[in-house]
């Protein structure tokens, strides 16, 4: 729970506008409760049994993902997955390395 207290730091001071955060599922309704009383709008996904992704963050962030994401994060098309790796911060460089690479297996796939 500290990275999700260090999570809610980062986007409480403008760091961020949306966090992904994995977690046990056996600590969901401590993460929910927290989030809550903080009030920051989430989204909780299952990723199995044991685990969940919890987006945190500005609610238009969270809605776009809440759209976006009704299904495993690994079956995302190569589009969305650039979307999703943008809103979450991630290099640039990297995402647009991550789309073409996974177009080009679409293509051959």
């Amino acid at each position: 729970m500290r990275v999700l207290a260090h999570h809610i730091y980062e986007y409480e001071k403008g760091l961020r506008s949306l966090v992904l955060h994995t977690l046990p599922s056996s600590l969901e309704s401590g993460a929910v409760e927290r989030l809550r009383r903080r009030g920051i709008c989430f989204h909780v996904e299952r990723v199995s049994e044991s685990r969940i992704n919890i987006f945190l963050g500005d609610p238009l962030c969270v809605e776009v993902v809440t759209r976006m994401c009704r299904k495993p994060l690994e079956t995302l098309s190569p589009e969305e997955d650039f979307i999703l790796g943008i809103m979450l911060g991630y290099s640039r460089l990297g995402q647009c390395r991550r789309y073409i690479q996974r177009k080009a297996l679409a293509k051959a796939g």
